[in-house]
């Protein structure tokens, strides 16, 4: 079950939290006009990656949504599990410096985002 809607409408990438995330990530929905975003990748890996301090959100073992911050770095995690796990780099004058997200079919939003932002 997704954890995130992911799409393209308008000129701007749109993520939504899906059911109880919406609440722990303390985040309806965000959307960012496609000028800011720099790409997208499929990445488990980013499990590895320091997360930094949190805040607001959530914070368990294998689940991470909300904004997290680190160094001079804001970023938004909304994560269940990693083998899913796609990333969105943002422009820097965007509130977030990028977004990692848990998606159903990781390589297809990727591609949609990528191409997205190909065209623009």
């Amino acid at each position: 079950m997704t954890r995130n809607r992911v799409y393209v409408a308008d000129d701007h990438l749109v993520v939504e939290p899906v059911g109880l995330d919406k609440v722990w990530s303390f985040t309806r929905r965000l959307r960012i006009p496609l000028s800011q975003v720099e790409g997208a990748f499929f990445d488990p890996s980013v499990k590895d990656e320091p997360k930094g301090w949190r805040g607001p959100g959530l914070h368990l073992p294998g689940k991470l949504s909300g904004t997290f911050h680190s160094g001079r770095k804001r970023q938004f995690w909304n994560v269940s599990g990693y083998d899913r796990a796609i990333v969105v780099t943002l422009h820097p004058t965007e509130r977030f410096n990028r977004l990692v997200l848990t998606v159903d079919n990781p390589r297809e939003v990727v591609d949609t985002i990528n191409g997205a932002c190909a065209l623009r």
